[in-house]
């Protein structure tokens, strides 16, 4: 067993070594060891006790010096939960920036927002912290002993587990007995024998036959969370620490090798990918029912196992396989490439549009005032108009903007000529075009009018109060930077 003796306790860079006491000494009773166990935790520099009166549910980022009464102590329990607190606020300290507003990160869209579910809370985080790594054990128990089972430390043990692996790929039928098996042999079995012991051997060294017989005369066993500022714990923050550093460095080696080949950085090489990857999809669909799965799954399975052998390995890892793997490696890589090169063409051309304003001008008095370039021609049958609306739009042509996600190509807008064709193109009705001059399309109205010369009153075609002409200019898709943080 691990003494508390082998850790140490990292607080803001700094570690302090927990030497002050140990479990398993035999010099010393309990009530000695709870006592030197806080003289050596309040020893730690930078640790301040804190007073009865201070609730203990209530805690904060120390920034400041806090001072109390050094002559109170609220007991083991309540101090291994202060240095937990304090412990874990030190460390949120380094991981948020110092910037870091709660409000406003309440206030950004996180697609992973629960209502239902609490928000982040430095004391709440410490809580369920500290319940969680005095839980967590059991999964590194399993985990340790899988990792045993994998590297070939007790090959009995590995080549029982390969030879269960191999009775549920030749029938998978029993996949759905399996794990009530391994809760009656695992779970239940020892448990019994728990509540009924076997009794000691009569004569050292003899293994007596194991009786079923009589009433249970020991406790059941129970799984219970491990106490703060004990041995399990300390294991249990180890293995929490190296199971993030692996996953950690897992994740970048994942993301490190699938991601530059998927997603699109280098098109032809994806583009090769991806057409590779929907083949082998579609014969999936059509003839995977023709594949002996479980024959697969047994030979891949054995062939997986294998490798972590320890001969294996040495072999694999020897300086003249390791070149031989490079090399064929990096052919493998070339012949692909060389494909990608040859029958890919990517087109490099961005893609382009075309988009349009329309300047209006209003009739006030005798001349014509220009109004607003707007992104509606405003005719007189428009929905606009007939409603009494306002056209929209702005005021100077250098306030006009791309669309969102566009920038322009040109530098300037070009007026556009055809102007019977735009009309003719949304069925514009009720205007006239002027294909001589400036290109403007005026509003045309009937208006009675009565005859000098006989008063009689009768329709008569003129020009309404507005008038507008279309302008165009080359938009581009635009390009999109990066963001810093993403």
């Amino acid at each position: 067993m691990m003494s508390v003796d082998d850790f140490t306790f990292s607080l803001l860079g700094t570690e302090y070594p927990l030497s002050g006491y140990s479990d398993d000494s035999p010099d010393y009773s309990d009530g000695q060891r709870q006592h030197r166990r806080r003289r050596s935790l309040l020893d730690l520099p930078g640790h301040r006790r804190r007073s009865r009166s201070r609730s203990p549910q209530r805690h904060s980022v120390p920034d400041a010096h806090m001072s109390s009464p050094a002559s109170q102590l609220a007991g083991d329990k309540s101090l291994s939960g202060q240095l937990q607190d304090r412990t874990f606020a030190k460390i949120l300290q380094q991981i948020i920036p110092s910037d870091y507003n709660l409000e406003k990160y309440a206030e950004m869209t996180d697609k992973r927002k629960d209502i239902d579910r609490p928000q982040l809370s430095l004391t709440l985080m410490s809580a369920n912290f500290r319940r969680f790594n005095a839980r967590v054990g059991v999964v590194f128990v399993f985990q340790h002993r899988l990792l045993r089972v994998l590297s070939w430390k007790q090959p009995t043990h590995t080549l029982s587990a390969m030879v269960v692996y191999s009775f549920v790929c030749l029938d998978p039928h029993l996949l759905a007995a399996l794990p009530l098996a391994i809760i009656l042999l695992f779970i239940m079995v020892p448990a019994y024998i728990t509540r009924h012991p076997p009794p000691p051997p009569s004569i050292p060294g003899k293994v007596e036959p194991y009786s079923a017989h009589g009433g249970p005369i020991a406790p059941p066993p129970e799984i219970k969370a491990v106490s703060e500022m004990s041995k399990d714990f300390f294991r249990n923050l180890r293995d929490l620490q190296n199971l993030m550093s692996d996953f950690s460095e897992a994740h970048d080696q994942i993301i490190a090798t699938i991601g530059p080949p998927t997603n699109f950085s280098n098109e032809q090489i994806s583009s090769g990918v991806f057409q590779l990857l929907f083949a082998i999809c579609i014969a999936a669909f059509i003839g995977a029912y023709l594949i002996p799965w479980n024959l697969v799954f047994l030979v891949w399975g054995w062939f997986a196992i294998s490798l972590f052998h320890p001969t294996v390995q040495d072999w694999l890892l020897s300086t003249s396989d390791s070149e031989f793997a490079e090399q064929e490696k990096k052919k493998a890589i070339d012949r692909f490439t060389r494909w990608v090169e040859k029958d890919i063409v990517i087109d490099e051309t961005p893609e382009t549009r075309e988009v349009e304003i329309f300047e209006l001008q209003r009739m006030t008095g005798w001349e014509w005032e220009p109004w607003m370039y707007s992104s509606s021609p405003y005719e007189p049958l428009s929905p606009a108009r007939i409603a009494g609306h306002r056209p929209k739009g702005t005021r100077f042509f250098e306030d006009v903007r791309p669309p969102a996600g566009w920038e322009f190509k040109d530098k300037k807008w070009i007026l556009d000529l055809a102007s019977k064709t735009w009309v003719a193109e949304r069925c514009v009705n009720g205007v006239e075009v002027d294909e001589e001059k400036e290109r403007w399309v005026y509003d045309w109205v009937e208006e009675m009018e009565s005859d000098d010369e006989t008063g009689v009153r009768r329709p008569v075609q003129k020009r309404g109060e507005w008038r507008r002409r279309r302008w165009v200019r080359t938009v581009v898709r635009k390009q999109y930077q990066r963001r810093e943080g993403e």
